[in-house]
């Protein structure tokens, strides 16, 4: 299912735990009448993976927010990405920082999507009063991730570099870049669940940031999931491939005064996420 339409991680453990906590239904309920509230266009992806139904129409977050207005939705999550933060940002990066500084070039469309969407949300809470509200995750791991050795996320790339390097014995694992830039990385559990919290418990134009607020570096990261997997050779780094932003940790102030902490710490992720990634080895995206 998730191969068939590709959709990222955070977007089916959302849609698993909005549903569960009943703040999400079906885009049509069993009297015929239509939903309350529903999640951003990659939870609805995910969504339909989950009923084995084909995705949406449209691909695109204007689409839902579009729809969800036109048929009286009485609340959306409108799910970001920290990426729409300035390359140079200064740290931590606070919700007022929005287009404050130049976008890190690799990624500027997806970023400028992303951008369009929250200020679409806001739009339409302006004109129309839509409780429409936006959430930006930090870097995300966990199960039913990405494993391709080019194109996954950093997590799953090492996690499959070191699992791979332990069972056939190498000397060593290269890591891309230097190694010096600081990530912050979240469970997609605790992203879940704290959808779940906004849903709940937030109502207002100001988009909010959902992390650790606490960063790591890509070398320090490398080590940890060495550990974490049973690897003892050597760690390298490859200083010809991209370091990407420099620094990219969220305030998350904002989120916490609510009353919303991520739960899991990294070490104890990178165990549950290694755990799951041993028990479907055979079934993982690649």
């Amino acid at each position: 299912m998730l191969k068939q339409y590709n959709s990222s991680i955070v977007s089916t453990q959302v849609v698993r735990a909005l549903r569960s906590a009943t703040v999400i239904v079906d885009a049509e309920q069993a009297d015929g009448t239509l939903l309350d509230s529903v999640a951003s266009y990659t939870a609805m992806v995910a969504l339909a993976e989950l009923n084995g139904d084909p995705p949406p129409i449209d691909g695109s977050d204007a689409t839902t927010e579009l729809l969800a207005h036109l048929f009286d939705v009485q609340k959306l999550l409108y799910l970001g990405s920290s990426c729409i933060y300035p390359r140079e940002c200064n740290q931590p990066m606070t919700e007022a920082m929005l287009l404050t500084g130049a976008l890190e070039p690799t990624n500027e469309p997806y970023a400028i999507a992303k951008i369009a969407g929250i200020k679409l949300c806001q739009a339409y809470r302006r004109q129309y009063g839509s409780d429409f509200i936006s959430v930006m995750p930090t870097n995300l791991y966990g199960p039913g991730d990405n494993y391709h050795p080019e194109y996954s996320h950093v997590v799953a790339a090492l996690i499959r570099r070191f699992h791979e390097a332990k069972l056939s014995g190498a000397r060593n694992v290269v890591v891309w870049g230097t190694g010096t830039p600081r990530r912050e990385f979240l469970h997609v559990d605790d992203m879940a669940d704290a959808a779940v919290f906004a849903m709940d418990e937030y109502s207002a134009e100001q988009f909010l940031n959902v992390g650790t607020g606490t960063d790591i570096p890509i070398i320090d990261l490398a080590r940890l999931v060495a550990e974490v997997v049973g690897y003892a050779g050597q760690i390298r780094t490859d200083p010809g491939k991209p370091d990407g932003t420099p620094r990219k940790m969220m305030d998350v102030t904002a989120l916490r005064t609510l009353g919303w902490v991520a739960p899991t710490s990294l070490e104890d992720g990178l165990k549950l996420y290694y755990a799951w990634f041993l028990a479907n080895a055979a079934t993982i995206r690649q």
